[in-house]
């Protein structure tokens, strides 16, 4: 993928109202000026809906529609119905939500959407809970971690939703970090370019939820992907893998210990989680044709 420097444009206003130091308000400011003015809004409830505000107090330049928790993908699908049936084939849906409405919630009207190939970009801005309404945990909160439902760990493993989502064969697929700007912006107009379906998963680390320093999101975002916990990817048409990022630099003990939620961890439960990310990476390389003996 060719890289482009990321460029502000001024799409995304300041004066919101998301914690200091929030990743997802940065995040949020490169899709904005990546995706460009021709862009209409979906916004499911979540932290995204608070910093974007209702009109006129909204953050994003751009119209933005505020809908349900479990029917963002469905809503931006009627969206991009009524602009193609204006003559505005080219105005970009940009459906915005958490993943909660993405991962839970929200995955029926997804899955509905990516099996008819609906011409949407959906960025799901995953911060691994439901950050919004207290910390619970989501289907996405990972294995181990502590939230608000989970005081001990939560037992079960994080959903896999690249995965589902790459069974349904939309054209692409993609990973994201604050961490790493410029390859997010580059994703973002890729996947404008692309017809049909596509979704990028954007790690944002929750600075009261996970237990993270208010000036550390980016760096904890950062370690996420040198670690190989959240690793950065593109899947085409469902098939096609490639990496970002091709090296996992560190191991995943830097990454833990800035987070409040992984203090009640064991060494022993820390070499788990180690293995777990090794075994995750080795699939992920091997799908992606590397040479495992490289």
């Amino acid at each position: 993928m060719e890289m482009t420097k990321y460029r502000d444009n001024g799409q995304f206003c300041s004066g919101h109202v998301a914690c200091a130091g929030c990743a997802e308000a940065l995040s949020m400011r490169v899709i904005l000026n990546a995706v460009g003015e021709d862009t209409v809004g979906v916004v499911a409830p979540s932290c995204t809906a608070v910093i974007l505000g209702g009109h006129p107090m909204s953050s994003a330049k751009i119209p933005v529609l505020h809908g349900t928790l479990e029917s963002a993908a469905a809503s931006a699908s009627g969206v991009k119905r009524a602009l193609k049936a204006q003559g505005r084939d080219d105005t970009t849906v940009l459906c915005l939500a958490g993943d909660g409405g993405t991962y839970d919630i929200g995955l029926q009207a997804l899955s509905s959407a990516a099996e008819r190939n609906e011409d949407i970009l959906y960025v799901c801005f995953d911060n691994e809970g439901y950050m919004n309404t207290g910390g619970q945990k989501s289907s996405s909160t990972p294995h181990m971690a502590t939230t608000g439902s989970t005081p001990l760990g939560k037992a079960t493993h994080k959903k896999n939703l690249i995965e589902i989502l790459a069974a349904h064969r939309i054209p692409y697929i993609a990973t994201a970090s604050p961490s790493h700007l410029s390859d997010l912006a580059a994703k973002v107009e890729k996947a404008k370019s692309i017809r049909g379906t596509k979704v990028i998963i954007v790690l944002i680390p929750c600075l009261p939820g996970w237990g993270v320093a208010d000036n550390a999101a980016v760096k904890t975002a950062r370690l996420a992907v040198e670690a190989g916990a959240f690793p950065l990817l593109e899947i085409e048409d469902g098939v096609h893998y490639s990496l970002t990022v091709a090296e996992k630099t560190r191991p995943i003990d830097a990454y833990l210990a800035e987070q409040k939620r992984y203090r009640r961890l064991s060494d022993e439960d820390r070499a788990a989680l180690q293995s777990e990310v090794d075994d995750a990476w080795s699939r992920l390389l091997a799908r992606a044709g590397k040479d495992l003996n490289a």
